[in-house]
């Protein structure tokens, strides 16, 4: 997902909608994580906070202005320049948080991976998904049909929040 070309995430940073989105995406964790990864983590606003509850933390980012920003901003976090699905990091996570990433992907990059997560969250382990309602500039899908598609996981959505703005789900695996 070639997306440096998009409009920056962080040019929303700080704003008071981004904060809320933000404390609710917090609010929905039930910490400690041994090992998480958060998937497009831009230049880490979200990443700081979920730094806090996770004993390692894995960020991931195509944008290497973001990730420079992020960096800066976290440092004794992990923080890598990938392409998703292609870049898929190894591991195991019990915690994989997609917040505004995944309305980036067309449909058949956006199943692979949907194969990704389920390859590398661990049993029992937690998806946690933050999409816009809207459409974002250059972005395919809307937050409504990410969720659907995540939805098809099978998974039970623990904790689920609409807002006219975003939708947010925590997906607990079985």
């Amino acid at each position: 997902m070639k997306n440096e070309r998009l409009s920056p995430a962080w040019s929303f940073e700080g704003s008071d909608d981004e904060v809320a989105k933000h404390d609710a995406t917090i609010a929905a964790l039930e910490p400690p994580y041994a090992s998480a990864l958060e998937v497009g983590c831009s230049s880490g606003p979200l990443t700081e906070r979920l730094a806090e509850r996770c004993e390692r933390l894995l960020a991931i980012d195509v944008a290497d202005t973001a990730l420079a920003r992020a960096r800066a901003r976290v440092p004794h976090v992990t923080f890598e320049r990938r392409e998703i699905p292609e870049e898929w990091p190894d591991g195991a996570f019990d915690l994989i948080v997609c917040c505004e990433i995944l309305c980036g992907l067309d449909e058949p990059a956006l199943e692979r991976t949907l194969e990704q997560i389920e390859r590398t969250l661990v049993p029992t382990g937690s998806l946690l998904a933050v999409h816009r309602r809207h459409q974002a500039h250059r972005h395919p899908l809307l937050g409504d049909d990410v969720h659907e598609h995540l939805g098809r996981l099978g998974w039970p959505a623990t904790v689920e929040l609409r807002t006219p703005e975003y939708l947010l789900h925590r997906f607990d695996r079985p």
